[in-house]
């Protein structure tokens, strides 16, 4: 019995410092993503060249695009079949890519105002980070809402490229920050739930679930940052 005993409490020691790793491993593959995203930023808003290249030409911008929504469904869809060392090189890539054609708003805002909208969307994502991780409730629930949410504020995004209304630009800005920060929080107890289920060791599967859990979040960080650069953003 005794042996028994002390086998549980090592196995449940063993799950809890997987858990950790994983759960470490999420924030720290998101981090990361950001750098790579404002590095790959940084150099090309300062090379003329490759402003001339990436802004200056419509289809490699909008090629970028398509690239970075096309590389984000193929990694969701495939994440199974892939390895986990394939699926981590396909998120670096996206951070980079992102990156690319996130260079645009060092041309339109001053360094300084980027540099305070960071650091606001920074306290915000975290205190709603550490609420989803720590609420004691199943928010599964918020997903299809927010998911319906989200897809009519893509529309609306999508309509006013149209009519350029004012008054729709700002519904807009205003109900996607909602949606985000509603995101976020959701993704952050989802992750955690997922790592309760699965994460009791640390293998190629488990990191998987580590990664796509921080590219959620890390979709979740940039988007919140754009929309609140749009109220806190100087133009030059």
């Amino acid at each position: 019995m005794e042996l028994e005993t002390r086998e549980n409490v090592q196995a449940q020691a063993a799950n809890q410092t997987a858990y950790r790793t994983l759960f470490r491993n999420v924030y720290t593959w998101m981090a990361l993503a950001l750098l790579i995203t404002a590095a790959a930023s940084w150099v090309v808003a300062s090379t003329p060249a490759l402003v001339e290249l990436i802004i200056g030409q419509r289809f490699v911008f909008w090629g970028l695009l398509l690239g970075e929504l096309a590389l984000v469904w193929y990694l969701s869809s495939r994440i199974n079949k892939l390895s986990f060392q394939t699926a981590s090189l396909f998120f670096v890539i996206y951070s980079v890519m992102n990156g690319l054609t996130l260079s645009i708003i060092f041309l339109i805002y001053t360094h300084a105002s980027i540099v305070t909208t960071f650091l606001i969307t920074a306290g915000m994502f975290g205190a709603m980070a550490l609420i989803g991780t720590f609420t004691k409730k199943d928010l599964s629930s918020w997903g299809s809402i927010l998911l319906m949410a989200l897809i009519g504020l893509i529309i609306a995004s999508v309509v006013n490229l149209f009519l350029g209304s004012s008054i729709l630009y700002w519904a807009v800005t205003f109900i996607g920050i909602i949606i985000f920060v509603g995101l976020t929080i959701y993704d952050a107890n989802k992750i955690k739930r997922a790592l309760q289920a699965h994460g009791h060791e640390v293998n190629d599967s488990t990191q998987k679930i580590a990664l796509m859990g921080a590219l959620s979040l890390y979709l979740d960080f940039i988007n919140l940052f754009l929309l609140l650069l749009r109220i806190f953003g100087g133009r030059r």
